[in-house]
């Protein structure tokens, strides 16, 4: 891979009150940042379930980018396994002590710590967008090399079209330099990679931790104004 700027997640502290500001950004919404994980953790099932031979239950599953593993309480028991990697090694720390059993690994940003075509299924959620931007491509390929033939990939993000989305993302400290990209934008780098695009859903549209508002979701992912998306491609078998 080319030389390219670095991650600053590489070198910086991890922000010890990472739940905590992403929950005052949201503060106006009157929602918290679980509200999003566990919509997140329900896509990735469905995901799962409709597009993978094994379902989520018999799935192995990564996901790229971890931070401190917020989202495994709500996947664990659900999928086949969990595996989590992040470029941030006190995150990775903090990870290990809150969600033990959950295989955590740090990595220098550039190459997975996992041999080729390992896992059923890799994931990224809301990771992206802290990635500089040359390295966006690598970042796709290092997914490809770690997911088995007929398996799948999922980018999730903030939707730039959404205007609270963007109030969010500047009202909070740690996405200062955020750059974040739009749904196209990673399909293009999927296609380019080789994925199959099997899914692009716009997610979110109804600020309410509730069933019916996550069917909302399926009956309205393509209209491109839901706070954050889903990508998700397959890796020919």
């Amino acid at each position: 891979m080319s030389e390219q700027p670095d991650n600053r997640w590489a070198t910086d502290a991890y922000p010890d009150e990472y739940k905590s500001d992403i929950d005052k950004s949201l503060a106006f919404t009157g929602l918290d940042v679980d509200v999003f994980t566990r919509g997140k953790a329900d896509s990735i099932v469905d995901l799962l379930d409709r597009w993978h031979p094994s379902g989520a239950a018999g799935a192995e599953c990564l996901d790229i980018g971890c931070g401190i593993g917020t989202l495994h309480p709500f996947l664990r028991g659900r999928v086949g396994s969990l595996a989590g990697a992040d470029i941030a090694a006190d995150a990775i720390d903090t990870a290990r002590a809150l969600n033990p059993g959950i295989d955590y690994r740090v990595y220098e940003g550039r190459r997975l710590p996992y041999e080729d075509a390992t896992f059923d299924f890799c994931s990224t959620a809301c990771v992206m967008h802290h990635v500089p931007p040359p390295q966006w491509p690598d970042f796709v390929a290092e997914a490809w090399r770690v997911t088995r033939p007929g398996g799948l990939f999922a980018v999730y993000e903030h939707n730039p079209l959404n205007p609270m989305t963007r109030l969010v993302v500047c009202r909070c400290p740690f996405d200062h330099d955020a750059v974040l990209l739009r749904a196209r934008r990673v399909l293009e780098l999927m296609r380019g990679q080789g994925f199959e695009p099997v899914v692009r859903q716009y997610l979110f549209f109804v600020p309410v931790d509730a069933g019916w508002a996550r069917r909302v979701d399926r009956l309205l992912g393509w209209l491109p104004i839901g706070a954050q998306y889903v990508v998700c491609g397959r890796r020919p078998a």
